[in-house]
């Protein structure tokens, strides 16, 4: 580095902004010019005005993404879903236990009842009618018009201590991911529920697959469910 006398404050700058992006070959800096303040004053500048684009920046990201309409009634449709009998009895035979529905069964909800510690599972896969309604900071899910659901997005968590199981209740949390609503159930009974909850057909149906384990089974039921729009 060659070092040159006799600059005031405004050659300094202007001969510190040169060196910088490279005019001088090698760079020729006056003495009375610090190597902190050969950082341009334009780059110095870069950071506060990065941080005025960065809300900018992302509202454009959720602009780009919005959440989906999910919002509504919903009526399953029985020739694009899933027998939720059949899917049990599969968990079932793979557990080894009897079926109980006969050959000329005619009803297609054999299975649905038992302890009330049980009720989130057979409203998930046997009810027909959903509505959803957005409500702060979650989504409330009606089943048939009267089993009300919320499913939490705000990103909380739910801990359960070992002296309080009596008062337990059931839970539901969810967040967005890809355009599915992704849910994790957990019902009373100490099983577990994953939904996911996606738009098809341009929003005019609702596909919802479910992975569903009570606490007293040893295989997962899976089954996917097909809604659509009123």
């Amino acid at each position: 580095m060659v070092v040159v006398g006799g600059a005031n404050l405004a050659s300094c700058r202007s001969a510190c902004n040169l060196a910088f992006y490279g005019v001088f070959s090698p760079p020729i800096l006056p003495v009375n010019c610090f190597p902190m303040r050969i950082l341009p004053i334009p780059f110095r500048a870069l950071p506060a005005f990065a941080l005025l684009l960065f809300p900018v920046a992302l509202e454009a990201q959720s602009t780009s993404n919005p959440v989906p309409e999910i919002t509504g009634t919903w009526i399953l449709n029985q020739d694009l879903s899933d027998s939720t009998d059949d899917k049990v009895e599969a968990a079932l035979r793979k557990m080894g236990q009897r079926v109980r529905r006969g050959w000329f069964e005619q009803r297609d909800d054999v299975y649905r009842g038992g302890p009330a510690d049980q009720e989130l599972y057979d409203r998930i896969s046997y009810d027909k009618e959903l509505e959803i309604t957005p409500d702060g900071d979650h989504y409330l899910f009606i089943y048939a018009g009267e089993y009300e659901r919320p499913v939490y997005t705000d990103n909380r968590s739910r801990s359960v201590s070992l002296t309080q199981l009596e008062s337990v209740e059931d839970f539901s949390l969810g967040h967005w991911e890809n355009g599915k609503l992704l849910v994790e159930a957990h019902p009373r009974d100490g099983g577990f529920a994953e939904e996911t909850y996606e738009l098809i057909n341009g929003g005019t149906q609702l596909k919802v697959e479910l992975y569903i384990k009570p606490r007293s089974f040893d295989e997962t039921i899976e089954l996917e469910r097909v809604f659509d729009r009123q």
